[in-house]
């Protein structure tokens, strides 16, 4: 015959059953918390990796922008023209006309025609025609510095003593000018040869005036 449990016995049991749905109700929190962190330490990372990649691919199209956006340098042969004029110690007048090519973005190599007209007042008249070499170099934008060698050859007419001779004479010119544009400078050049005495220059410096076409 059985016979029902004792009440401490009961008590027992249900305190036990009790223990034993805590521990696992505890046990799911504990898994359920520990799946969430896990959830939010993953969607953290993957929000990280997308952040990062997203910047690596703005730095990569950023550059490759600035890349692509630089326009090659165009090489080719420019037609300028230059002009002289003076009227220290008399009249100087200069024409020459020339051709450059740029070897890099800041250095040009030509060369051209050099005509002069110039007087002393009731001393003599001069008039040249030659040929020049031309190095242009622009340190920085707008900046010109130019250096220019001629070979010119010189009808010269005394007037003192009514006279006239023929002679070549060289002239080293070290130029600075202002870039006003892209195709006009002007400046002033000096003649590092300059003869006081035998120069058909009335003055060692010349300012200029040169287009380029």
């Amino acid at each position: 015959m059985m016979t029902s449990a004792s009440p401490n016995l009961q008590h027992h049991l249900s305190c036990r059953i009790k223990i034993t749905n805590w521990k696992v109700v505890i046990f799911h929190k504990i898994k359920l918390g520990n799946m969430k962190k896990r959830l939010f330490l993953l969607a953290l990372i993957m929000s990280i990796i997308f952040v990062q990649d997203t910047q690596a691919q703005i730095q990569v199209d950023s550059l490759a922008t600035v890349t692509t956006g630089t326009p090659p340098m165009k090489k080719k042969v420019k037609f300028g023209m230059g002009f002289g004029l003076s009227f220290i110690g008399g009249t100087n007048i200069s024409l020459s006309p020339n051709l450059s090519y740029p070897l890099t973005r800041n250095i040009s190599v030509g060369g051209g025609l050099q005509f002069n007209y110039a007087a002393l007042k009731n001393i003599q008249k001069t008039t040249t025609i030659g040929a020049n070499a031309l190095l242009y170099y622009t340190p920085v934008r707008k900046l010109l510095t130019s250096l220019e060698f001629s070979e010119l050859h010189v009808n010269r007419n005394l007037l003192l003593t009514d006279t006239k001779d023929q002679f070549w004479e060289s002239a080293l010119f070290i130029g600075l000018g202002y870039q006003l544009t892209s195709k006009i400078a002007f400046g002033a050049k000096y003649n590092v040869l300059y003869n006081k005495n035998k120069s058909i220059y009335s003055s060692p410096l010349i300012p200029f005036i040169n287009i380029n076409f």
